[in-house]
């Protein structure tokens, strides 16, 4: 019979050397006992489970916790694989249930064939991030540091790895509580004071409240202003390539990519699509998209290119535009200095092996950006556009901090509501209005922020969070 309460599922990635096999819940002792088996109740020469000795399947019940028994997996008489299995009891475990690992060899059948038992014996099959979400239930940690979890196993680079363990440790739930706190501590005022205006004067503490409410304003401001930062730092930097047709867009992206994955041609206009791609440069992530060449056409097909190209720029968080040296400015280059204006970005003055017939000063009359003399051929300029690249956001205004950073946009929502919030109760104060208006805005700021460790969040947002999970985390 099942037991909908212990779940089972495979917790490692399926061909590696060891593959492991999670249990949780009330019957996981139980239902792993009547598997298992110590090495002198098995025969290793026949293959065979010892027929003569009587196992007790309490085995798991009786040891003591966080401690490891070799052994082997049986299906009755049969040896399925030898093993260790990691016992964690209750309350001490990932999911604070009785927990059992077992590290067995990893192939995927065998570790197929494992699961299958303890679904045979009683478990059930977890679902996706359920066994993190019963960590959440049962208060070990909080729906922030749940969200952490997938964030530590996505991570491409060390910022992300390193500000998914301070998430998982606590510190965007625990900046985010201090904010909640303060704001409950001033509703509990008012509230004293509308129950009780003969001991609790108001406007005694009303410069207090509003320099408390400008202080959290403040803090989720700067939180916001952050996000972008630590997005780009754990994610990537939106990274669009533009010029004109036939600057070398493609050759960029070949050259940076060091593979030949976009078709190159001394026909103009080759590009039709958008084209990404990931590029690694140190501890910096650029997320590539190479774009058509930006120019008047009638051509139906690349126009739509044209149009994604200016789509994608919009959404940029850096751009490179290529423009080509060897050839005079014309119309298509003031078309894209014009989309170029208000964005952040480098200019690469490529061709700069052939007869320059377009300068750094020419260009730098219309748009003040860097300019690098470059060449898809020689890669001269490649070092020098690389050190621009990590200057710019390693030693700019993006750099590595101590900071609390949001990398989620859900949490991002919560921040902006909370303040728009506090904005509203800030205003209020100032006009003198009733405290009952203040205590609504107020209220509703704390239980925006209350999303984000998980204590507002409707069960419909928690499940949707978890079944973003994979299998067996």
């Amino acid at each position: 019979m099942q037991d909908n309460n212990t779940i089972a599922g495979i917790a490692s990635g399926m061909g590696g050397g060891i593959g492991i096999i999670r249990v949780s819940g009330n019957k996981a002792l139980e239902i792993t006992g009547k598997i298992f088996r110590t090495k002198k109740y098995v025969d290793k020469k026949n293959g065979k489970v010892s027929e003569n000795l009587l196992w007790n399947s309490d085995y798991f019940i009786k040891k003591k916790s966080h401690t490891i028994s070799y052994g082997y997996i049986v299906d009755e008489y049969s040896i399925i694989d030898e093993v260790i299995v990691l016992l964690m009891k209750s309350p001490n475990s990932y999911t604070k249930e009785d927990v059992i690992e077992i590290d067995s060899h990893g192939g995927s059948f065998v570790v197929q064939k494992i699961l299958e038992l303890l679904l045979e014996n009683g478990a059930k099959l977890a679902t996706p991030g359920e066994f993190t979400k019963r960590a959440f239930l049962n208060g070990r940690i909080d729906l922030s540091q749940a969200e952490a979890v997938m964030k530590i196993i996505s991570s491409e680079n060390e910022f992300a790895l390193n500000s998914a363990v301070k998430q998982l440790e606590g510190s965007v739930s625990g900046y985010i509580e201090e904010i909640r706190q303060e704001i409950l501590h001033n509703l509990g005022l008012i509230e004293a004071a509308l129950d009780d205006p003969e001991h609790y004067d108001l406007d005694l503490y009303r410069n207090d409240i509003l320099r408390d409410v400008e202080d959290e304003i403040n803090k989720l401001t700067g939180l916001i202003g952050r996000f972008d930062d630590g997005r780009m730092k754990s994610e990537g930097i939106n990274t669009v390539i533009v010029g004109k047709p036939n600057a070398g867009k493609s050759s960029l992206m070949n050259l940076l990519l060091d593979e030949e994955r976009a078709i190159v041609t001394d026909i103009a206009g080759t590009t039709r699509d958008i084209i990404e791609e990931k590029v690694y440069m140190g501890s910096i992530i650029l997320n590539l998209v190479d774009t058509a060449g930006i120019r008047e056409t009638n051509d139906l097909v690349e126009n739509i290119g044209v149009g994604k190209a200016i789509n994608y720029l919009e959404y940029s968080d850096f751009v490179i535009y290529v423009a080509d040296s060897s050839v005079p400015m014309d119309e298509s280059d003031n078309q894209i200095i014009g989309l170029l204006k208000n964005k952040t970005g480098v200019v690469l003055l490529n061709k700069s092996d052939l007869d320059v017939k377009l300068t750094e000063e020419e260009i730098k009359e219309r748009l003040g950006w860097e300019c690098i003399e470059f060449s898809n051929k020689t890669k001269s300029g490649l070092e020098q556009l690389s050190k621009y690249i990590k200057n710019s956001f390693l030693h700019g205004e993006i750099s590595f901090n101590d900071q609390v950073y949001l990398t989620n946009i859900r949490h991002k929502e919560a921040v902006k509501y909370s303040l728009e919030s506090l904005m509203k109760a800030k205003d209020t104060i100032n006009a003198g209005l009733p405290e009952d208006f203040v205590t609504i805005d107020m209220m509703d700021a704390y239980k925006e922020l209350g999303l984000i460790n998980g204590e507002t969040a409707s069960e419909d947002l928690v499940n949707k969070i978890f079944n973003d999970f994979c299998m067996g985390k």
